[in-house]
């Protein structure tokens, strides 16, 4: 008679697979609550302790790691050695372990969660039955996963056991499994402690979908999910519409780190390319969409949208004859999701507007290696403000020069924002030189109709004046820039002479 050894805290599926294993001549072994769900609903089970001829003790701290256990998993068959050593110690063999562990993830996600709680929530015995079955995969079957129970279940009703390569798969998967588990731990006690540099940076994530391609038709790509966070595109839920890309995915993350800068206002932000190509802040959705429209029709087709307010009926029926990829909102009305529905291919997502286990690093991957950097989120509150010109900012032009700051800090470097109450007018993207980025928000801002009363927003200081007097060329009044080249001074007389006043922040936002 073949035994197995079960003992899961995710039973679903677990009755009915059980019953199966009787079917097939299986002796259940089994511990705790598997075995009080089992024994009740008139399962044969045998106590783990039956086994071991040892209690459980320490609170259920020490139950399985015993050497009649982990004898009987990592026992090698064809090892005569081996079979005689587990006859004189009486250690029967354990054919099959069905183990998932304690949740440790769900666990640390609850609010006010204890250190002592997360603790108790550290599987030890489960992880290292695993771990044994899956090292001796050639004679064991191991399963972590309820999904596999069917695919188990029809090889042995097929060919009376598992195969080879089954069980390697099964193997893989849970050394897999009890990386991330591990993983999970690790990453919980070491922000515990404030470790910012550790010496091993091991992450773990879960698939959420397999994607059609990557940038490229020609590249495979996977989406993954980590932690539970607003503003995410891993954990938005997409009410409508054709599958999420490679690039969209991309896309509707940038606008959601724009979106974030605004939590009061009512803010509509496009996306192109992972740039903004129009934000718009207004007394309510619809003049905040038409805001951001108006600030670049042309480059919005194609682009993705996303606000912090609920999608109504009229702003809906604003935005249907614009091809858009994705709307991302909080929440849309029935009737806006009805309106905006029509369209079979436009993705319609909601995310939860919170800043809850929001990351504090963020990662790049370079040939052999990965770059760590703690996350930009800083804001206006830590700027330190320097008005260095003779002129000052007016009110307006001050809430212009905030609001396009907050633009510029999610636009790639080489960086120029431009906006007028409260809306872009003009964005400088990714250029090799300043003047650049910045001849091309001012020509666009110019295309538009807008030549007066305009600010610009720079991500990093200017290391000549070109910029200054480039832009009082084409209407800029107020400038605000993070200060801290040699020759500041050269852009503080240029701003003197042409009655335009700049602020320095300190804060560089130089997005590589």
């Amino acid at each position: 008679m073949k035994k197995a050894l079960i003992s899961v805290s995710n039973k679903t599926g677990l009755l009915d697979f059980v019953k199966q294993l009787i079917t097939f001549d299986y002796e259940i072994i089994s511990t705790g609550g598997t075995y009080k769900l089992l024994s009740e609903n008139g399962i044969p089970v045998k106590m783990i302790d039956e086994v071991t001829g040892f209690p459980e003790i320490m609170d259920g701290r020490v139950k399985t790691l015993h050497p009649k256990v982990h004898g009987g998993l990592l026992c090698l068959r064809n090892n005569d050695r081996h079979i005689a050593q587990a006859k004189e110690n009486s250690i029967d063999m354990i054919d099959m372990v069905v183990v998932n562990l304690y949740p440790f993830k769900e666990t640390i996600a609850k609010e006010n969660v204890t250190l002592e709680e997360s603790i108790e929530n550290i599987d030890i015995g489960g992880p290292s039955m695993l771990r044994s079955a899956a090292k001796n995969h050639l004679f064991v079957t191991v399963i972590c996963d309820a999904n596999d129970y069917p695919k188990v279940i029809e090889e042995i009703k097929s060919h009376g056991d598992t195969s080879f390569e089954t069980r390697q798969q099964l193997a893989a998967k849970v050394f897999r499994h009890t990386a991330a588990y591990d993983a999970t731990i690790a990453g919980y006690l070491s922000d515990r402690l404030g470790e910012n540099e550790p010496e091993n940076f091991t992450i773990t994530f879960t698939k959420k979908q397999s994607l059609r391609y990557g940038e490229n038709p020609h590249q495979k790509a996977c989406f993954y999910a980590g932690k539970p966070q607003g503003f995410s595109m891993a954990f938005a839920q997409q009410l409508h519409g054709k599958e999420l890309s490679y690039n969209n995915i991309q896309d509707g993350d940038a606008a959601l780190n724009i979106v974030k800068e605004f939590m009061e206002e009512p803010v509509m932000v496009a996306v192109k390319h992972k740039n903004p190509c129009g934000v718009g802040i207004g007394k309510n959705v619809l003049e905040a969409w038409q805001r951001c429209y108006d600030a670049d029709p042309v480059s919005i087709f194609g682009g993705i949208v996303a606000t912090n307010q609920t999608i109504d009926e009229h702003t809906a029926e604003a935005m249907k004859n614009v091809f858009l990829e994705i709307i991302l909102a909080p929440k849309f009305t029935e009737k806006a999701l009805e309106i905006l529905s029509a369209k079979k291919n436009i993705r319609l997502m909601t995310f939860e507007v919170s800043r809850k286990n929001e990351d504090k690093n963020v990662m790049l991957s370079v040939n052999g290696g990965l770059l760590v950097q703690e996350a930009d989120h800083a804001t206006i509150q830590d700027y330190e403000f320097n008005v260095v010109t003779e002129k000052t900012p007016t009110e307006s032009e001050m809430n212009d020069l905030l609001f396009a700051m907050k633009v510029c800090k999610h636009v790639k470097s080489n960086a120029i924002t431009l906006a007028k109450e409260m809306r872009t007018v003009g964005v400088g993207a990714g250029q090799m030189n300043r003047v650049g980025a910045a001849h091309i928000a001012l020509e666009q801002a110019q295309k538009a109709g807008f030549t007066k009363g305009l600010v610009l927003a720079s991500d990093a200081f200017f290391p000549f004046d070109d910029v200054v007097r480039m832009a009082h060329q084409y209407g800029v009044t107020a400038i605000i820039q993070p200060g801290g080249s040699m020759r500041d001074e050269d852009s503080i007389k240029a701003c003197n002479e042409l009655g335009i006043s700049m602020i320095f922040t300190g804060k560089r936002h130089f997005r590589h």
